[in-house]
Order: C-alpha cells, then structure tokens, then sequence
C-alpha cells in the first residue's frame, strides 16, 4: 500500500514539475511584444490591448499580471483561454509625467514559474506641445495626400 501511494505521489509531484516547464511562448502567442504610443498627450491615460491566442491543446490561465510602477496598470482576464481564443490584456498608461517612458508589463501564467514579458514606450508631451505636433502632422499628411492625388 506504501508503495502504491508512494508511485502516486512521485507521479502527481512530477506532472506538477512538467507543467512548470512550459514556457509562456509555447502555450501563449502576443499580437505585439512591445507596444508603442509614440506621442501621448500629458495626463490623459494612454491604453493598449494586448491580444493572447491560446496555442495549447488545454485551457491557459493568467494568474496575475503587474508592471513596476503605479503609473502603468494592466487589466487581465479571469476566465481560461480556450485552446485557439482570443483574449485581451488591457494595459494602462497614466501619462502624468512629461518625457519618454519604457514600461515592463509581467503576464504570469498559472503552472508556470516563468513570466511573459511585455512592453510599453512612447513620449508624454505637455498639452500644448502635443496640440502642436498634432497640428504639424496634420499640415503633413494633408500636404502628402494632395502630392499623392496630382493636384
């Protein structure tokens, strides 16, 4: 009987070991690593949605996801991933902060020591510095599309 529940045990411990062995990139695939803002208007929140695709045969569970600062927020979903759906990872920026950011954003998937990580960059301009980028790229594209159609 010893023996019995000890090759149970040994046999529960080492399917736990092999679940650890996964890699977030073999069970999840991210539309983007990395995403960029590029310019972002200070104090107005910038937000992403990551894309993960279940690209396992079983059921995937984020179990947590957090960045190294307040100022960036990621929002996970609760319920399983099928195998081959689709759900998102709402990643928030607060954008208090004039200047460049590059933001780490940790996905833990559940049986998995290791973390997927993503990424968020892009520059804060002040209010009125971005109203005048907006404005400037505006006249550019304005002007390329009048090349473009000949006129």
């Amino acid at each position: 009987m010893k023996k019995v529940l000890f090759i149970a045990a040994a046999f529960i411990l080492s399917a736990g070991v092999m679940a650890q062995t996964n890699k977030p990139d073999d069970v999840a695939k991210f539309n983007v690593e990395k995403y960029d803002f590029g310019k972002v208007k200070q104090a107005v929140p910038a937000v992403y949605y990551f894309e993960i695709t279940n690209k396992s045969t079983t059921p995937i569970v984020i179990e947590g996801a957090h960045s190294t600062c307040g100022c960036t927020v990621p929002e996970f979903p609760k319920e399983p991933i099928l195998p081959g759906k689709t759900a998102k990872l709402k990643v928030e920026y607060n954008a208090a902060n004039g200047g460049h950011f590059d933001k780490p954003v940790y996905v833990k998937f559940a049986g998995m020591k290791e973390e997927k990580v993503l990424g968020i960059t892009g520059e804060v301009l002040p209010a009125q510095a971005y109203e005048a980028w907006v404005k400037e790229n505006a006249a550019k594209s304005k002007s390329k599309n009048k090349n473009k159609s000949g006129k």
